[in-house]
């Protein structure tokens, strides 16, 4: 576990509320997350990990609140200065969201291609390079469709890493995957945490993932419309008093 109590804070949401019509999703809800750690979203089915991810983002303001993102407040950002910021971090999806009539290297190349003017070449070494870091180096000219669940969630990974991002979200990157990839995926998103030191917000339910990687997290429950955690996963397993916590970490049943 990296420790990081004074490293500045690249993600700051403050008193953060999110509606839809008259259903309250969250409100009030306040973290930071600090540069170079792996900064855990947790919560059962419906509390707004998803939600508030989308928030994080920039897809959709919230009703309420201020989130800033690499000192970049989304609400006042329009045209090239929203756009910079947009090439500061890397999301992936719960799907890996390739597009499956390319290959691995045409889907990690297509970001550079939009936000940079690097010629062919470059632009291939570039995916060379992103595929052999998350292990995929001999995969290039395969097609999504060939290759394992697992794989995709790490070609998933490459492509969000194709702009050298300083935060990088995940959505999900366990999901649906068997304990053996899970933890081989963990493994992977704590080494190029450590190595590269980029910022990984990773949003997830599966306990173990949790516990594995997370330097911090946040838990957000449904009933509670809100944030009812804060701080490190393990000390919450071990020493938190509040029921939900309870539940969740050591599995037992309400």
């Amino acid at each position: 576990m990296v420790e990081t109590p004074n490293a500045e804070a690249v993600i700051t949401a403050e008193g953060v509320a999110m509606r839809f019509g008259a259903r309250t999703i969250f409100k009030n809800v306040s973290f930071e997350v600090r540069r170079g750690e792996v900064f855990v979203i947790l919560g059962g089915s419906g509390c707004g990990k998803s939600t508030l991810l989308k928030l994080l983002i920039g897809l959709m303001p919230p009703s309420r609140g201020e989130i800033r993102v690499l000192e970049g407040d989304w609400a006042k950002l329009e045209g090239e200065a929203r756009r910079g910021l947009l090439r500061r971090i890397g999301v992936m999806w719960q799907s890996g969201a390739l597009l499956g009539s390319l290959t691995l290297a045409e889907n990690i190349k297509l970001p550079i291609e939009a936000h940079t003017k690097l010629p062919e070449a470059a632009r291939a070494l570039v995916a060379s390079a992103k595929l052999g870091l998350v292990g995929l180096g001999d995969a290039a000219e395969r097609l999504p469709a060939e290759i394992s669940g697992g794989m995709l969630k790490r070609a998933g990974i490459a492509r969000a890493m194709a702009l050298d991002p300083e935060i990088l979200f995940l959505d999900e990157p366990s999901a649906g995957l068997d304990p053996i990839t899970s933890a081989g995926l963990d493994a992977l998103i704590l080494s190029l945490a450590r190595e590269t030191g980029t910022t990984f917000v990773v949003v997830t339910h599966e306990l173990q993932s949790i516990l594995a990687i997370g330097d911090r997290c946040i838990m957000l429950d449904k009933d509670a419309q809100g944030m009812i955690a804060e701080g490190d996963p393990k000390r919450l397993r071990d020493e938190s008093e509040h029921p939900t916590v309870r539940a969740f970490f050591r599995r037992e049943a309400m």
